[in-house]
């Protein structure tokens, strides 16, 4: 009995009742009723999702650029020596090991599955220009470039950056509620900081289990390319669960064990696996590649950070753009809230232009290789831009058949896919445990464990069920108040950073 009791005590520990609960039984309502209504739920949400993106896409490019600008502005303020933390405070953690957790938890698992995919769709269907020409090659760099880097990485840093400085320089909860207090003062500890929490959570645990679900069937597909595995429901619910089980083995170590090991090794295999296709793919052309591309994206980024293209149909936009933003600003109190957490001693403009330029120059540089590489290879006939517009799964896979060691890279490239996985969700479980503790940097162990055990639970009942496109276009609708929640907390930044200042 008191072995019952103290296994209750730590669950309960340090919980923020008002958030865990709610949070909790909003996930179990919405799981039930997309499992049990699945085609009502969906063409619900998608009839949400679509009517934001009409009626509030210029808002989303707007928010977009401002967040980017005021980053900027930040970074190169009179603002930028304050520490996050006390003005001795140094790092946490190491530099190499810092931006390795950035990229893991950012962003990792998607520069994988779309390094090449969105290159070659670009290449074949770029807006205003003919598909497969040279220009559509710059095209394609330009467009893939904005979709992952200053911009989406600005939005990731207005959230994370002012939590940051909140809570390790004011000793406020590491919990978005903080990113109210220059609005509402102490009234952050009530009902509004509540719901705040409760919309953060939710968000990340629908934007992770619609990872997890959406992933299962990706490996599934490299499985089947590797080793002839079936293709279905039943070995895509036992890639989910082993890859909770890591996840929940790698969150129960901690941060400083099992998240950060899980993290160096996959930039590490990251790294090799980059090399080794520019060593042994078309090396002058991807050079060129990245070279034309990074400089036409440079010198376009003030048009297509604003371009809305209007009378014309915003199909392309839409697909493109319009959802990208729409799915950073709904990840970004996850990202936001683990890249606070492994901030801590950083200077305000260290932060920003390592968080800003790091990521996105690595993510061009693998995206030019990537996708280059999948370019050439269409180039010279082979075909595979319809099956990667087919199974966006196997285009590593196919870029991987044209070289030496396809097997071996194969492999490597699947347990690289499998660790991303494994690190969004322990970085997912961690993030939430710390919203429904009340921000506590430590929490409990046991709450971490649930949080882990619900991710991989929800993504299977839905795959499952059919539901996962619901939950997917579910989370995306959070986009439109976290927008707004961002702006807010920029603003704030700025309003306490100025009296800091003077003070």
């Amino acid at each position: 009995m008191a072995s019952d009791k103290s296994a209750f005590q730590r669950f309960t520990s340090h919980m923020e009742a008002w958030v865990f609960l709610p949070a909790g039984s909003l996930a179990i309502l919405f799981v039930g009723v997309s499992a049990l209504f699945t085609d009502t739920a969906a063409s619900v949400f998608q009839f949400i999702q679509s009517g934001i993106v009409e009626y509030f896409g210029w808002f989303y490019i707007l928010v977009a650029t401002t967040l980017l600008m005021a980053v900027v502005a930040l970074g190169c303020s009179r603002f930028g020596k304050i520490r996050l933390g006390g003005d001795d405070t140094r790092p946490e953690f190491g530099n190499l090991t810092w931006f390795a957790m950035l990229l893991s938890a950012g962003m990792g698992i998607g520069i994988v599955f779309f390094g090449a995919a969105e290159p070659l769709e670009h290449f074949t269907n770029p807006p205003g220009v003919e598909g497969g020409t040279p220009e559509a090659i710059r095209e394609s760099m330009r467009y893939t470039f904005f979709h992952w880097g200053l911009h989406p990485w600005a939005i990731y840093c207005a959230i994370a950056l002012p939590l940051a400085y909140f809570h390790f320089r004011k000793g406020l909860p590491l919990a978005p509620r903080s990113l109210l207090y220059p609005l509402l003062g102490e009234r952050i500890h009530g009902g509004i900081g509540h719901a705040v929490d409760v919309l953060a959570i939710l968000g990340t645990l629908f934007g992770v289990a619609t990872s997890l679900g959406l992933g299962s069937m990706q490996i599934n597909a490299g499985l089947a390319k590797l080793f002839g595995l079936p293709q279905g429901i039943g070995i895509q619910l036992l890639l989910i669960a082993g890859i909770t089980f890591m996840a929940t083995i790698s969150v129960i170590t901690g941060l400083h064990r099992g998240i950060r090991f899980l993290s160096q090794f996959n930039i590490g295999l990251l790294v090799f696996v980059f090399f080794f296709i520019l060593i042994f793919g078309p090396t002058v052309f991807v050079l060129e590649v990245f070279l034309d591309g990074f400089g036409y994206y440079l010198q376009k980024l003030p048009l297509t950070s604003l371009q809305m293209r209007p009378g014309e149909s915003g199909d392309w936009q839409s697909s493109w753009t319009l959802f990208y933003w729409s799915w950073w600003i709904a990840w970004a109190p996850f990202v936001g809230v683990f890249v606070a957490r492994i901030s801590k001693g950083r200077s305000i403009r260290e932060f920003v232009f390592t968080a800003l330029l790091v990521p996105s120059l690595g993510g061009f540089l693998w995206f030019a290789v990537v996708g280059g590489t999948g370019i050439h290879i269409e180039l010279q006939g082979a075909g595979i831009a319809e099956q990667v517009r087919e199974n966006h799964a196997l285009s590593m896979y196919l870029i991987l058949e044209q070289l030496p060691l396809a097997p071996l890279m194969w492999v490597l490239a699947t347990v690289l896919t499998v660790i991303f996985f494994v690190t969004s969700s322990d970085s997912g479980s961690l993030v939430n445990d710390m919203i429904s503790s009340g921000g506590h940097r430590h929490p409990p162990r046991v709450q971490r464990l649930f949080w882990a055990i619900t991710e991989g639970v929800v993504a299977a009942v839905l795959l499952y069920a059919g539901g996962l496109q619901a939950l997917q276009t579910a989370s995306l609708t959070t986009g439109l108040p976290m927008a707004v929640f961002l702006l807010v907390a920029v603003w704030g930044l700025f309003r306490d950073l100025r009296s800091e200042y003077r003070e």
